[in-house]
């Protein structure tokens, strides 16, 4: 099942799904990433924002 691109509440905003491709421009964007290195991130640590976040600074 597709996203609703009409609710954008919490837990969109607290995970990142690198399925869909307006997430991913999202969050490379905000995180100043690659796509490359957005997903080895998830892969890394999972979908959590903050965990991403986290992971992103340490390396």
């Amino acid at each position: 099942m597709a996203d609703n691109l009409q609710d954008r509440g919490a837990q969109d905003r607290a995970r990142i799904n690198v399925n869909e491709e307006w997430e991913v421009r999202h969050w490379t964007e905000a995180l100043g990433v690659s796509k490359e290195q957005l997903e080895e991130a998830v892969k890394q640590v999972g979908p959590s924002a903050q965990a991403v976040r986290e992971h992103l600074k340490r390396h």
